[in-house]
């Protein structure tokens, strides 16, 4: 089997776009969005972002490897970095990192997922911590993601929600260093140790601890 190696950090988008000075349909704001453009959508507001952290792109890049080799190695199912939109029911957001289950992958449009993803990882910047804890974290329960990864740098500490039959979040973990294993990803687990480490840990070395390589 091939494997990847971690990719090269890219440049982080720049804001090229003013926000709109009017409400946006949902089909006006994918005509008007563009992967250049930092910002999600929700009930007909924009919401512009600032540009992600060196640490958060390592972060990133680091953990979607991960994620990417498991999946295409037991045919689990596709995952995603940003930029890439997610259509919620009252939303348009553009999680970190998603994954989508095999049997999911119907969801998933030319540029965006047309539904909830199996699994969503988003790294939280002093900029995003209120959106990431409050309203992301509803509409992703309210839209049945089963599960959600907050990863925090700032605080060092891996916050996983997993969906209960209830239809609620509940606390599955949150450490600054242990084991946590997906319920969703099967073979995927992570010492959150990892990703407070400077420089992080190489992607291979991992891989094979892991045991997918």
């Amino acid at each position: 089997m091939e494997t990847e190696t971690a990719p090269n950090l890219v440049e982080p988008k720049t804001l090229t776009k003013k926000k709109p000075p009017r409400k946006l349909t949902a089909e006006e704001f994918l005509d008007w969005v563009d992967e250049d453009t930092l910002a999600e959508w929700k009930e007909g507001e924009v919401i512009m972002a600032t540009p992600a952290s060196k640490k958060h792109q390592e972060i990133s890049g680091f953990l979607l490897v991960i994620m990417r080799v498991l999946a295409q190695a037991h045919g689990a199912g596709t995952a995603i970095s940003a930029p890439f939109m997610v259509k919620l029911s009252r939303s348009f957001r553009e999680p970190d990192i998603l994954f989508v289950a095999r049997e999911h992958e119907d969801r998933l449009k030319p540029t965006y997922l047309d539904g909830p993803p199996d699994l969503v990882v988003e790294i939280i910047s002093p900029e995003s911590v209120g959106r990431d804890r409050g309203e992301k974290f509803y509409e992703y329960e309210e839209a049945g993601v089963p599960e959600y990864w907050l990863v925090d740098p700032q605080r060092e500490v891996l916050e996983v929600y997993v969906m209960e039959k209830n239809g609620r979040y509940r606390l599955a973990f949150m450490e600054h260093e242990g084991k946590y294993e997906s319920s969703v990803l099967s073979g995927l687990w992570v010492k959150a140790e990892w990703f407070w480490q400077d420089p992080l840990p190489p992607a291979l070395d991992v891989l094979k601890e892991i045991g997918v390589i």
